[in-house]
C-alpha cells in the first residue's frame, strides 16, 4: 500500500505520522485503510494511533488519535530484557533510544551510585539496574503520572531495592540533597514532603538502612529540549571522578558552542571537567541531532 507515512512500533501500539503527498492530504478513510493494513501484517500490533503534533513542554507530552484496533493508549513495551508499561499521551518515552540506554548501562562500574535526571517511566534507570552492577540507581522525574508508571515498572522488572524514585523538580531535589536534606531509612516520611513528593503508597524501592547519597558516581541527563541545561544541579551533586552523560540538541557545527557552555558552567560551579567524547544519539531533523557528551569531574 502506497501512502506517505512513518511509524514507530511501541510494543502493542503502532504510532503513525501521516504526511501530505503533494497537494493531497490523507483522508480519514485513507488512514483507516492503512491502519487495517498494518494490523493485518503485524500480529504483535493491536492498536494504531495517529501522532498529532510534537512532544511539548517540560513534561514532553504528545497528543495521539485512535484509528484502529483495540481502544487503548497504554503501551506494553519490551527492550534490553526489560518490560515497560506507560500511557503514550501522559508520559514521554522514545523506543529509538533503546541501544543508547544499553550503551550507557555498559559504561556503569560495579558499585556505582547512579542518578538519572528526567527519567520518565524509568527506561534508563531500569535498563541500567538490570544490565550493570550498580549499587543503586536513583530515578528523578517531575511528571507524577510517569512516576506512578515507573513504580509499576520497577515491580515488573523485579528491581525493588535497586531503583529508587525521587519525584519532583530536579532543581528542588538537587538543592535538598546538596544541602544534606537527604532521606534516611524512614524513607516514606522524608520523601513524601514538599521536597520529595511521591504517591501516597510507600516507596517499594529502597532497602532498609539505605540513605540517598549527596554525591553520585554517575549522572545521566537525557534532558528535554529546554533552554536550561540543568548542569548547575548536576555539578552540585558531583564529586571528583563523577562521570556525567549530558544530552543536548544541535547541528554538528554547533557542538563547540555547547562544549564551551559546559566548561563555563563548570567554572561557575567551581568544578574542573574533562570532556571525554561526544557522539550522535539520533537525528531529530535534517542535519540536527540529539548528541551525548561524556564528561568527567577531575
Amino acid at each position: 500500500m502506497r501512502m506517505k507515512s512513518a511509524f514507530d512500533v511501541w510494543g502493542n501500539i503502532a504510532l503513525v505520522k501521516f504526511n501530505n503527498e503533494g497537494s493531497r492530504t490523507p483522508t480519514g478513510a485513507d488512514k483507516k485503510k492503512f491502519a487495517e493494513f498494518l494490523l493485518k501484517n503485524n500480529k504483535s500490533i493491536k492498536t494504531i494511533l495517529e501522532k498529532i503534533g510534537k512532544f511539548k513542554g517540560r513534561l514532553r507530552k504528545q497528543t495521539t488519535k485512535w484509528i484502529a484496533g483495540e481502544k487503548t493508549k497504554e503501551v506494553l513495551y519490551r527492550e534490553n530484557g526489560c518490560v515497560f508499561r506507560f500511557n503514550i499521551d501522559d508520559t514521554y518515552f522514545s523506543p529509538r533510544l533503546s541501544s543508547e540506554r544499553l550503551e550507557i548501562a555498559r559504561k556503569i562500574k560495579k558499585g556505582d551510585e547512579v542518578l538519572v535526571m528526567f527519567a520518565g517511566v524509568g527506561p534508563y534507570p531500569i535498563v541500567i539496574a538490570k544490565s550493570s552492577k550498580a549499587a543503586a540507581v536513583y530515578s528523578n522525574e517531575i511528571n507524577r503520572k510517569a512516576n506512578k508508571y515507573a513504580e509499576k515498572n520497577i515491580e515488573l522488572n523485579k528491581l525493588k531495592g535497586r531503583v529508587v524514585l525521587l519525584q519532583g523538580d530536579v532543581k528542588r531535589v538537587a538543592k535538598s540533597l546538596a544541602e544534606g536534606s537527604r532521606p534516611t531509612p524512614n524513607f516514606a516520611r522524608v520523601i513524601n514532603s514538599k521536597s520529595f513528593p511521591l504517591p501516597r503508597s510507600r516507596s517499594p524501592t529502597l532497602k532498609e538502612n539505605t540513605s540517598i547519597p549527596k554525591k553520585f558516581n554517575v549522572i545521566v541527563m537525557p534532558r528535554p529540549r529546554l533552554k536550561d541545561s540543568f548542569l548547575k544541579e548536576a555539578f552540585s551533586l558531583s564529586k571528583k571522578g563523577t562521570r556525567i552523560f549530558y544530552y543536548d540538541f544541535c547541528k554538528d557545527e554547533e557542538v563547540p558552542v555547547i562544549l564551551d557552555k559546559i566548561r563555563a558552567e563548570a567554572k561557575s560551579a567551581r568544578k574542573k571537567v574533562k570532556i571525554l567524547s561526544w557522539k550522535h544519539a539520533g537525528e531529530i531533523a535534517p542535519y540536527k541531532f540529539r548528541i551525548r557528551i561524556d564528561l568527567k569531574i577531575v
